[in-house]
């Protein structure tokens, strides 16, 4: 597996933990709808996060949320809406991006709730 492969599943593993440890139930982990695929599907409460992860090795190249470009995201609306349609959900649904890049020995996590606002 190539290295950047390696760090995009490093990253969503650690997503994981992160969210469970903030009391999300994952429901889907690399669920595909076409084109699309969501990292992460989780809730909590009566809400719904399809969670892009972007890890980036450093921060030299900008952060890693910023590599979330339109296209993505039109493709991720479409995939929950087919998500949420397919499981018969009454749910609300938002959009989250958890961004993780190494600093030194360690990975830092950032939760961006409600992402696709702040682009």
């Amino acid at each position: 597996m190539a290295a950047h492969n390696e760090l995009g599943k490093l990253g969503e593993e650690l997503a994981t933990e992160y969210l469970q440890k903030e009391g999300y139930e994952i429901l889907e982990t690399n669920w595909v709808f076409q084109k699309a695929e969501l990292d992460i599907i989780a809730q909590k409460g009566g809400i719904l996060a399809a969670v892009e992860v972007k890890t980036r090795s450093s921060l030299e190249f900008g952060l890693p949320q910023e590599f979330v470009k339109p296209k993505k995201i039109q493709l991720l609306s479409k995939a929950i809406n087919e998500y949420v349609i397919s499981n018969d959900l009454d749910v609300n649904v938002r959009f989250d991006v958890i961004s993780i890049y190494k600093n030194e020995k360690k990975f830092e996590i950032e939760h961006l709730i409600d992402a696709f606002y702040h682009f």
